[in-house]
């Protein structure tokens, strides 16, 4: 893994998934070491971001490595007029890894192909996200034990979601049965659907949150994202279809646990913070073990 990028969940095997995984767990316990001291890391944040920034700054600060880069777009040359092929050049010249989120669907791959360092995505449009689908899956193993033979429910935003998508593809190499809640308008993508079944495995297609309340081991919440909408009409007619509240929680498995990549909006109300259900908190703070294990092994130091 050394050396390699990472631009879709689907470049990793379920080995080096778990490798990523059980080093996490290292840095957990220990999370402060200096022994990215001599890298740069470079952010590269062509769309507003807040968890995925500041836990790969975090990720690398606590490690010892330097940290260069841009939150906004409009701060950079990009707002010249220069290409991203240029960008991604002039900025592999300054660092030893390149950490990326864009807008476009595709960003991230033209990048690693152009890059003189390892690329990471952190989310290119709605297409992946590969880092936070490894930190899901850090937090499913601790919550549930395991990852294999879980019934998992996403719920809302499964066309447009990216971390939705890298999930999906990431599970299927656990025998997951997959419970998929959304309106019409935003169902899972055909080409994830098709990877369940090129997989052998079951997913089933709700309309009402409720259903899956009592079976799911997993409840995996999402936004309706108001910014992957081209016509503000259609969003607002979906923009409030799921509300998980405590009082849906009753009947739930005892060890179901709440995913949420956040932010949130309003999909999860606060009364639902205080439940033994809610994880979303410490899912974001994993992303800190997990993005420090995946710089320590693309950098060649675990």
């Amino acid at each position: 893994m050394k050396n390699r990028s990472l631009v879709s969940i689907t470049d990793y095997s379920k080995e080096e998934y778990l490798k990523i995984l059980d080093l996490a767990e290292e840095f957990e316990k220990n999370p402060k070491q200096s022994i990215l001291e001599k890298f740069v890391v470079a952010t590269l944040f062509f769309e507003p971001s807040t968890r995925t920034r500041l836990s790969f700054e975090s990720a690398a600060s606590q490690l010892g490595a330097k940290v260069i880069g841009f939150s906004d777009a409009s701060n950079s040359s990009v707002s010249k007029g220069e290409t991203l092929k240029d960008t991604i050049l002039t900025v592999s010249n300054y660092s030893d890894i390149i950490v990326m989120r864009h807008p476009r669907e595709g960003s991230a791959r033209f990048a690693s192909e152009v890059s003189k360092v390892p690329v990471i995505n952190a989310g290119d449009g709605g297409n992946q996200h590969p880092t936070q689908c490894l930190l899901d899956l850090y937090s499913i193993r601790k919550t549930q034990g395991k990852l294999d033979n879980l019934n998992v429910a996403f719920v809302g935003d499964l066309k447009y979601g990216r971390t939705v998508h890298s999930l999906v593809m990431a599970l299927c190499n656990f025998n997951t049965t997959f419970h998929l809640v959304s309106p019409i308008e935003l169902k899972l993508p055909s080409y994830v659907k098709m990877h369940i079944k090129n997989n052998n495995l079951n997913y089933f297609q709700y309309t009402d949150l409720n259903d899956v309340m009592e079976t799911a081991d997993i409840i995996y919440m999402t936004r309706i994202q108001r910014e992957r909408f081209s016509d503000p009409i259609e969003y607002e007619k979906v923009k409030n279809a799921y509300i998980l509240s405590a009082s849906m929680l009753d009947n739930c498995k005892p060890n179901m646990r709440i995913l949420h990549p956040l932010p949130r909006v309003n999909e999860i109300t606060e009364d639902v913070d205080a439940t033994a259900q809610a994880y979303y908190f410490t899912q974001a703070l994993n992303g800190v073990f997990v993005r420090q294990a995946l710089l320590a092994t693309i950098l060649g130091v675990k």
